[in-house]
């Protein structure tokens, strides 16, 4: 049994018409339950969360609960293979996608904030996913909803060579069907398909993790898409940790979409044919289970339709936030105790 409380204030400028220059919120108060041992496992992850994305407006924490994931984000069985089976596990409910880099909640990460890249990328799945490791090689394949539709039509897979301090994962995903169903949760990268290649390399210090990543959202008249577009995109994580509780991590992107306003095509950035680039510096330091860590991130907009970048008429291509996080990560592990 784990657990994390944390709150976050944010400066964000140039902001967007319906959003605020000054935030502050609860960033995790999240409780964790976890079964890790035997044939039979489970894991709960249950409370509040906040997801701050770069280039995207500030949700407050109440309202990111409701229009996400609720109150149970992450919930899951887990079968694990025994003697020969050992190597092989079976999960079922709802799930962290296997798409990207990045995870979805605050204090899994480097920095503060998501990136653009993964703006493009699905974040929980509901459904039912299969893992093997052979030797230095783990896949996975997944069968879910996406961006969380409860339409059941998403294929998802990655396979991952270890050795060493060196990892290279390929990664792709996609729905093999069509759907017009929007929400929040749910945008028209629903109807998407997505490819990462992912490497990383940590020893001592270091952590250094580049990645591509492409994306397409195929024409269908029927659901409203009448030209399609894709997304292209690059990014570097790294972190170096200092002594004394003292780490700073980086991280550079550069995205671009196609198409144009003139044909029509689906707007996944800020415009079609809009591309951007974003830098986030994140100095942390913790101390057991406290910790504090601050994002500097700066957006630029490039090449984007006015009205679909910042400021309140959306026709200003920079957006500077500074943000702060505070809070403690707190639990314990209870085992059996051997007679």
């Amino acid at each position: 049994m784990n657990g994390i409380l944390d709150g976050l204030g944010m400066w964000t400028g140039n902001y967007v018409a319906g959003d605020n220059s000054h935030q502050a919120a609860v960033s995790n108060g999240q409780a964790f339950v976890q079964k890790a041992d035997g044939w039979f496992q489970f894991y709960l992850q249950a409370g509040a969360y906040n997801i701050a994305a770069l280039g995207t407006p500030f949700l407050d924490t109440d309202k990111t609960v409701t229009k996400l994931f609720g109150p149970l984000p992450v919930a899951f069985l887990k079968l694990q293979g025994q003697k020969s089976l050992k190597n092989t596990s079976l999960l079922i409910g709802e799930l962290p996608t296997l798409i990207g880099a990045e995870y979805t909640f605050t204090f899994e990460n480097m920095n503060v904030h998501r990136g653009l890249l993964w703006n493009q990328e699905n974040a929980i799945n509901r459904g039912i996913q299969l893992n093997q490791t052979i030797g230095k090689f783990t896949a996975s394949l997944s069968w879910n909803d996406g961006f969380y539709s409860n339409r059941y039509s998403w294929l998802t897979g990655s396979l991952a060579y270890t050795k060493g301090p060196h990892s290279l994962a390929f990664v792709g995903g996609g729905n093999l069907g069509q759907s017009a169903f929007q929400t929040y949760a749910t945008p028209v990268q629903n109807n998407s398909q997505i490819y990462n290649v992912i490497y990383t390399y940590t020893k001592g210090h270091w952590i250094l993790q580049p990645y591509f990543q492409y994306t397409n959202v195929p024409t269908n008249a029927k659901i409203g898409v009448t030209k399609g577009a894709s997304t292209t995109g690059g990014a570097m994580l790294a972190s170096y940790a200092f002594k004394h509780g003292f780490s700073l991590p980086v991280r550079w992107e550069y995205i671009s979409s196609s198409g144009s306003v003139a044909d029509g095509s689906v707007n996944l950035l800020y415009g079609p044919g809009s591309a951007a680039t974003s830098l986030t510096v994140t100095p942390t330091f913790q101390r057991g289970g406290f910790f504090i860590r601050g994002d500097l991130a700066y957006v630029r907009a490039r090449n984007f339709t006015p009205g679909d970048a910042f400021s309140l008429n959306g026709t200003n291509p920079n957006q500077p936030r500074a943000m702060a996080e505070f809070g403690f990560i707190f639990g314990n592990n209870v085992v059996e105790r051997k007679p």
